[in-house]
């Protein structure tokens, strides 16, 4: 026995849920649908038109053969003889004579269902079925016997058929007589649609005045049988069936070929997927504190947030829908983006980026310092192109330049620690020895030259005092490497600095390119030299090292792979590795700052200076570089005026 409770049992109501159908294949079943009804209703417009077009023919060709029929002068004169008030009707000789024998011949000649003679009173005198000679017609013959000729579609005796009933003209004594022209007219005019005097108009009947009713001795009524009619339908219809069945066939392969491009274009996803996906992006792109920026793999914007223009410097004109390489965009941007710069090569000196793997700068553009990631999105391995990322790092970077100076300060304090500390062991000393004079010798040396001393070479050139203290603690950080930092005779600044983040970057990032060039170079001792100038507002450095040169000026303040440029890689006068990468991990690959000479640059020509390359180098010296900020420094304020 089976333990029926081990068996899955359904709950009560419990319903089989169909997985929905995909959107594509519902509008795949609704094409064909939509085609299906087309294709049915043309059909069906046809085949009604069809119909009424046979069925006015047979209509027509009845109209003629009963016209031909009832003007035979024999038919005339015998129905005339037979309608005379009193005259007998004897069946049997009808049956057999000459009215019977020209009926039949036009009903065979013509194809007709039945070919029926009467007389004045409706009086069958000739008949297909000769047993039913002498009764009244089972239709009116009213209309035919006032004169007119009928069309219609009625049921009889013989069952239903397209009919015509002609009446039949008592003979003149102008009218010829034919004994064989009547049937033979009956069988030659059957043929041709239509006659003289058919009644036109549209509809079931039609009827149309020939003859006075006092003229009238009989009627002829031709009848032909609806098979007869529609024998041709099934052919003529053929060819419609087969154009109709290539139109369904072409719906089907056009439908099964927008499905496939609607799951392409759609990546397969359904219309509730697309609703919620373009709310989670609306969602996204607006609570996120970052520009979003998303390229195409054709270079078309086609996503891009309200944060990202700002940060670009991009008018408030629409963004979505133009090519990035028309945006006013920094070439390096455009180059991560679509792989190639706006000048249409792929980027200064470098194969434009085409790889899947993603890529990230530090950008100045206008006052933003932007952190920018790029990566390349695809689905399904489809190439959707690529997304950009835009962080605004201009506070943060800002705070890192202090905080940079800060640490710059915190190094020299503590070398020249350890020189107090000696010159107050030195004082305690003698003090110990009893040389109290000598102790005193030795602190009236100290306050004359500074409890501190910064080995820069002719540092008395210089009397600002943060730049003082700048170079100061750079001249011990070139100390320890074995460089000496000397100012030059140039050097002259009487204002005040007031731009302190962008001094320390710009003249932190070349005395830091300087002293590596130097230390890489082949002079010994090594040194640096460095003169400051102010001129009004501005500011002018220039940076000599004693290294070798730099080998390719055109590519010094180009961004190498990874953010550092080729300056920064090698110093100012080392080359990059044969392989132009730079070392991840090297503490030294990118000075000062952190963002090296492409970004000084940008941070002067933001300010309206420039930095540039003064000299590659030459005898004695190697690389200068040379920089002025503008609006960097306070002239001092001018001396009062004293009246006498």
């Amino acid at each position: 026995m089976t333990d029926d409770s081990s068996r899955p049992r359904s709950r009560p109501g419990a319903r089989l849920r169909l997985r929905p159908r995909r959107f594509a294949t519902e509008v795949l079943l609704l094409q064909l649908a939509v085609v299906t009804a087309i294709v049915v209703l043309t059909s069906a417009v046809f085949a009604a038109i069809a119909v009424q077009r046979l069925a006015r023919e047979a209509e027509s060709t009845a109209l003629a053969v009963a016209q031909s029929v009832a003007s035979d002068t024999d038919v005339r004169a015998e129905v005339a003889a037979l309608s005379v008030d009193g005259t007998p009707i004897d069946e049997g000789a009808l049956a057999a004579g000459d009215l019977q024998r020209t009926a039949v011949a036009a009903q065979l000649r013509t194809g007709a269902l039945f070919v029926v003679i009467t007389d004045d009173r409706g009086v069958r005198l000739a008949h297909p079925d000769p047993t039913r000679i002498g009764e009244r017609v089972s239709t009116s013959p009213d209309a035919a016997l006032r004169g007119e000729e009928v069309v219609s579609w009625e049921r009889g005796t013989l069952g239903e058929s397209a009919r015509a009933k002609v009446p039949i003209v008592a003979p003149t004594a102008d009218d010829p007589r034919s004994g064989a022209g009547g049937a033979g007219s009956a069988g030659g005019s059957a043929d041709v649609p239509g006659g003289a005097g058919a009644p036109t108009g549209s509809g079931d009947a039609g009827s149309a005045r020939v003859a006075d009713a006092a003229d009238v001795v009989g009627e002829v009524s031709v009848g032909y049988a609806p098979a007869r009619v529609y024998e041709t339908l099934a052919r003529d219809s053929l060819p419609v069936i087969g154009v109709a069945l290539l139109a369904l066939a072409i719906g089907v392969v056009a439908s099964v070929l927008i499905r496939r491009r609607l799951d392409r274009l759609t990546l397969g996803l359904q219309p509730e997927e697309l609703a919620a996906l373009v709310q989670n992006q609306q969602a996204v792109l607006g609570g996120v504190a970052e520009g979003v920026l998303a390229v195409s793999r054709d270079g078309v914007v086609t996503v891009c947030n309200d944060l990202a223009p700002r940060l670009l410097g991009l008018p408030p004109d629409p963004v979505v829908g133009r090519r990035v390489d028309s945006l006013e965009l920094p070439g390096v941007l455009v180059e991560m983006l679509v792989g190639t710069s706006p000048d249409g090569r792929g980027g200064a000196g470098r194969a434009p980026q085409t790889g899947p793997g993603p890529a990230d700068t530090t950008l100045v553009v206008g006052p933003h310092v932007l952190l920018v990631d790029v990566r390349a999105v695809s689905h399904d391995g489809v190439d959707l192109g690529r997304v950009a990322v835009l962080r605004d790092r201009t506070d943060v970077e800002a705070l890192t330049r202090r905080l940079d100076a800060v640490g710059a300060m915190t190094t020299a304090l503590r070398a020249q620690r350890h020189e107090f500390a000696n010159r107050l062991h030195a004082v305690s000393g003698l003090l110990e020895l009893g040389r109290t004079e000598q102790a005193r010798g030795y602190l009236a040396d100290v306050l004359d030259h500074g409890p501190l001393r910064y080995p820069v070479a002719h540092a008395d050139r210089l009397t600002e005092p943060y730049l003082q203290a700048f170079l100061g603690a750079k001249g011990v950080e070139a100390a320890e490497r074995g460089v000496l930092l000397k100012l030059g005779p140039e050097t002259l600044v009487s204002g005040t600095v007031v731009e302190a983040g962008d001094v320390t970057t710009v003249l932190g990032n070349l005395v830091d390119n300087a002293v590596r060039a130097a230390v890489a170079g082949d002079v010994s001792p090594a040194w640096i030299e460095v003169e400051v100038l102010d001129d009004g507002t501005d500011l002018h450095l220039s940076v000599m090292d004693s290294g070798r040169g730099v080998a390719d000026a055109d590519a010094l303040f180009e961004r190498a792979a990874g953010g550092a440029s080729g300056a920064e890689a090698g110093g100012g006068a080392a080359a990059l590795p044969p392989d132009g990468a730079v070392d991840p991990d090297d503490p030294s690959r990118v000075h000062g700052l952190g963002f090296g000479l492409p970004l000084s640059r940008d941070i002067a020509r933001r300010r309206g200076g420039d930095v540039w390359l003064g000299s590659p180098g030459g005898d004695g010296h190697g690389a200068v570089f040379c920089a002025r900020l503008a609006d960097a420094v306070q002239p001092p304020a001018p001396p009062e005026r004293i009246d006498p």
